[in-house]
């Protein structure tokens, strides 16, 4: 399991002595950790750890945003290889495509027709694109289709 995966990968940069990837890897685990706690739960379904995977992503182009901006090129760097280290968890990300394809098959399926029917559409695409897609493009293509 994912879990499982991300065990042995920390251990082998321990083994590799890949500092970077190590800290990267035991802020995942911390994360996962303390959303088992939240949750009150043993071990997280693989959506939930997705979805914890994709927060931490978000908040890594945050920050590297804000060093680059800042001008702390080594920072940003920082930040984008966590980045990496955490994108090999998550599965294939969907192409704008197919975020557009299944946006209009969920809207056609909710028999959406104004923003009103805006949660109803993220409801069946939700569970579809959870750790897939950046959940911001997904709300972004929601509206465009219900606003033409």
């Amino acid at each position: 399991m994912l879990i499982q995966r991300i065990t042995d990968d920390m251990k082998a940069a321990m083994r590799a002595k890949d500092a970077a990837a190590l800290s990267a890897i035991r802020m995942l685990r911390a994360a996962i950790k303390d959303k088992e706690i939240e949750l009150k739960t043993a071990e997280l379904a693989q959506d939930d750890i997705f979805a914890v995977i994709s927060r931490l992503i978000k908040q890594r182009k945050d920050s590297a945003n804000q060093y680059t901006e800042a001008g702390r090129a080594e920072l940003a760097e920082k930040e984008l290889a966590e980045i990496a280290v955490l994108e090999v968890y998550l599965p294939e990300q969907m192409s704008d495509e197919d975020i557009a394809a299944l946006v209009t098959a969920a809207v056609a399926e909710a028999g959406a027709t104004s923003m009103k029917d805006m949660g109803a559409v993220m409801a069946i695409v939700r569970p579809k694109s959870q750790g897939a897609a950046d959940m911001g493009k997904v709300s972004a293509a929601i509206k465009s289709a219900l606003q033409s």
